[in-house]
């Protein structure tokens, strides 16, 4: 069984963006067109972040036509648009919460988390806000909300009630994992622009819900991330012996290698857990696998 086959795998895994030109290499063939990646993508990942809609509300057509590319089984997972997290920061937005879940209905039953991703300046004093958004939002949709203030990152009092509030809400925490780029020098155009926008804050891997997010946002050396990721390898068992499912999503400073970069840290996961569960398999396209054997011969 493959990844994108299972109707209830242990895990989805996805990158930050479904299209991508330097993957013409990897997920795409030569002769695929910009509409049909979404498609080729999700014959290989289960699921995607879905960033755009943080920028703009799509149209009904462009909804309908994602839908229509990807299998019953795909989970898109929808950052709410900047307007509503970043610059309402969550207050008086009841009727735009409203108009962008409308236009997103047809989706509704392929996506996984509605993410909720909230700006630094989201202080543990605006808790009773985010409660109240929570409240509010539909309870049969599942949220993810990813925070950066630092008071949210320093075990203390704040951290613990922001954590009880999302127990509360069976809201789930979205983890970001930026160790691996942040030990990456800051020596090339790609990564010196990840330093600037990425959060170096620290890492507390707790799941708050049944689907703990995990960014993790890799060295644009893949070997690097090895010992960034064997946490991981202790960590995502656990939870999914717990019965959880998580989404992991796998980033990289420029993406060019994020597909490979995920399906070798996946594969790792699956020999870490061969004696406790058989995860479902993921493999890149065929035409991949033979220009890496044609460049060896």
């Amino acid at each position: 069984m493959s990844l994108t086959t299972a109707k209830m795998p242990p895990l989805r895994l996805g990158l930050t963006q479904w299209s991508h030109n330097h993957w013409i290499n990897s997920l795409y063939d030569k002769g695929c067109k910009s509409g049909d990646r979404l498609a080729r993508y999700a014959e290989v990942f289960n699921t995607v972040e879905g960033n755009t809609t943080f920028y703009a509300t799509p149209s009904m057509t462009t909804v309908q036509k994602w839908h229509d590319a990807t299998p019953d089984h795909f989970r898109f997972t929808f950052k709410l648009p900047q307007t509503i997290t970043h610059q309402q920061q969550l207050r008086h937005c009841d009727q735009a919460v409203a108009d962008f879940l409308s236009t997103m209905q047809v989706l509704e039953p392929k996506t996984g988390i509605w993410k909720i991703q909230l700006p630094a300046q989201f202080s543990p004093d605006a808790l009773p806000i985010l409660a109240q958004f929570l409240a509010k939002f539909p309870a049969h949709l599942t949220t993810g909300v990813e925070v950066r203030h630092p008071a949210f990152f320093a075990k203390g009092p704040e951290e613990q009630a922001l954590n009880r509030l999302l127990i509360k809400y069976r809201s789930n925490r979205i983890i970001m994992d930026s160790r691996p780029v942040f030990s990456a020098a800051p020596i090339t155009p790609a990564v010196i622009d990840a330093h600037r926008k990425k959060p170096q804050i620290p890492v507390h891997a707790i799941a708050t819900a049944n689907n703990p997010v995990i960014r993790f946002i890799g060295h644009p050396n893949d070997n690097c991330n090895d010992p960034f990721f064997k946490n991981w390898l202790q960590r995502l068992p656990l939870w999914i012996a717990e019965g959880k499912q998580p989404y992991l999503f796998i980033h990289s400073p420029d993406n060019n290698h994020a597909p490979e970069s995920a399906v070798r840290l996946y594969k790792n996961l699956q020999h870490q857990m061969a004696s406790i569960i058989a995860l479902p398999d993921v493999e890149l396209p065929l035409h991949q696998q033979q220009d890496q054997q044609i460049k060896l011969l």
